[in-house]
């Protein structure tokens, strides 16, 4: 695989993976704590977890103002959002969205909530981070045995036949420089070429491009390497372990079954761009952004491996705020007021889940306008009175 940096990039990126190894896990027996599953979450006064009750009452009343300026009908929304593409039809379910919802946590203890965090939404491109877990625990288990070998050496349905999509690698699918090229769902590639339509297709490597029809034909290469539906491996083997509600879903698109041993699955997005996707409560997302910030354990338990972790954490040398799946603060790019080892689940609408080991902080935020994030972030950095 040939790589194509940015200029004087390449030593930044090697630094920011240094550094991400270097960030101190924080888990002394103060802050191990994780909660018992469903409600069972322990509050903690912010003060008894070093930050100031005022500082972060800012922040929380920031979110609560700056609401995204979307509808609440969410199936509207996504219409009017792929209005201007050239394949816009909405192909998977959609539903109402609520208002502004959060949690703020430190150490592991719920310090401030706002809105309905039992509520289920939709969570539009986080989902794609929920596939760079469910891809983890295939790589844990031997069923992606390399990421730099070849998808099509392991997944052979056509879809890595030809020419130009055959030396794709997992690990170029799951950083989103694949350049895979064809149809998936009733939509090509070209329906989502983000950084030009009629741009010629690069060497798989070469050029990124956030892309949702190469995140699904990611969704359905790991379908067939499981050989299970991909929401049983995650209830299975994270939800369920970390005490996840029984009230998230995983959807597909209408037409997106194949055949597996004789039944009919249905193969998920990785988004809600045309419908579909991750739904989940403000508390779900908060279980499986801690299970992250503790680097794949959960109580005595290793759920997820730490090796995959710091892979999925590693900058893409050609856009090194991209990992696998998550979104990265590489010399603080993303956002200026996070710590450049922050990772970031991101999705449309304002949907966050911000881990931050420096401070042994995790903050779920739903339905904020992005122009708000970073002085949000600040905010509640602001608050924190006792240091990393």
């Amino acid at each position: 695989m040939r790589l194509v940096p940015v200029p004087g990039s390449l030593a930044r990126v090697l630094a920011a993976a240094l550094a991400l190894a270097a960030v101190p896990s924080a888990l002394g027996a103060q802050s191990a704590y994780v909660p018992g599953p469903g409600d069972q979450w322990e509050r903690q006064r912010p003060g008894a977890v070093g930050m100031d009750s005022l500082r972060l009452d800012s922040a929380v009343q920031l979110a609560l103002a700056r609401e995204i300026g979307w509808l609440r009908d969410l199936g509207e929304q996504v219409r009017r959002n792929t209005a201007h593409e050239p394949y816009p039809d909405v192909l998977g379910p959609t539903r109402e969205r609520g208002g502004p919802s959060g949690l703020i946590i430190r150490r592991g203890y719920i310090v401030a909530e706002w809105g309905d965090t039992r509520r289920v939404d939709m969570t539009f491109s986080v989902a794609k981070s929920y596939l760079s877990v469910v891809a983890g625990l295939a790589f844990d288990r031997g069923l992606v045995r390399d990421v730099q070998e070849r998808v099509g050496a392991s997944v052979r349905d056509g879809g890595f036949d030809s020419e130009h999509n055959a030396p794709i690698t997992w690990h170029q699918l799951l950083t989103q420089t694949s350049e895979w090229e064809g149809v998936l769902w009733d939509k090509p590639d070209v329906a989502d070429r983000r950084r030009g339509r009629d741009r010629i297709l690069q060497a798989p490597g070469t050029f990124w491009e956030y892309n949702d029809v190469r995140v699904n034909r990611l969704a359905l290469a790991l379908l067939r390497v499981w050989h299970r539906p991909l929401p049983e491996v995650l209830r299975e083997h994270v939800m369920d372990p970390i005490g996840a509600s029984s009230t998230w879903e995983w959807h597909g698109y209408r037409n997106a079954y194949v055949d597996l041993e004789g039944r009919q699955v249905q193969s998920v997005s990785g988004g809600g761009h045309w419908g579909g996707g991750l739904w989940a409560s403000t508390r779900d997302h908060a279980r499986l952004g801690l299970l992250l910030l503790r680097r794949g354990r959960w109580g005595d338990r290793a759920l997820l491996s730490e090796r995959w972790i710091a892979m999925a954490e590693t900058p893409t040398p050609i856009r090194p705020v991209y990992g696998y799946l998550w979104w990265l603060n590489t010399d603080r790019g993303r956002y200026a007021n996070a710590p450049a080892s922050s990772v970031f689940a991101l999705g449309a609408g304002g949907n966050m889940i911000w881990i931050d080991r420096e401070h042994d902080l995790l903050v779920v935020a739903r339905w904020m306008d992005g122009r708000a994030t970073n002085e949000f972030i600040g905010r509640v950095l602001a608050a924190i009175t006792d240091g990393p």
